[in-house]
């Protein structure tokens, strides 16, 4: 799916989301706050995170899954940098010799997409969207995943 040429408000329009006049408004306070419009929006009550996830997926062309319904593959997330899952809030979901699937919930986070197809490599990367609260979730099992491998590792007797 490509990039859609769409501006995020005039797709929000669009699904009736939004008035011209409420985006019209968070243009105004993007000016001063120096935001990202969909935030301020959320921010509002105008739209739900949900909303801004699919118009995003819209705009860009990356599918908006739910990561709730996903096989989560905890020792394939260690093949990658602490840094790009706790830092960045990406996660990845499944590989296969070509290919890494990457869950993000920011798809302008151009530090964090550089920095997941430079670990990836040479394998090809598709994104997917999640919703921010769904990753925190996977994020605080992956943790708890890491501590208990650390944990298991300190009770280990040297032979």
């Amino acid at each position: 799916m490509a990039k859609s040429q769409k501006r995020l408000g005039e797709i929000l329009i669009e699904k009736g989301l939004i008035t011209e006049a409420q985006l019209h408004d968070a243009l105004l306070e993007q000016r001063v706050s120096d935001g990202f419009i969909g935030k301020i929006l959320v921010n509002k009550g105008l739209i739900t995170t949900k909303d801004l996830m699919e118009a995003l997926s819209e705009q860009f062309g990356i599918p908006l899954i739910d990561i709730k319904n996903q096989h989560i593959n905890m020792e394939l997330a260690r093949k990658f940098s602490t840094s790009l899952i706790l830092d960045h809030k990406c996660f990845p979901l499944k590989e296969d010799e070509y290919t890494v699937t990457i869950a993000i919930i920011n798809p302008l986070n151009a530090v964090a997409i550089s920095k997941i197809e430079e670990e990836a490599y040479p394998r090809k990367v598709n994104l997917v969207l999640v919703l921010e609260e769904d990753i925190e979730k996977v994020i605080q099992n992956y943790r708890q995943y890491i501590s208990q491998s650390i944990q298991r590792l300190l009770r280990k007797k040297p032979e």
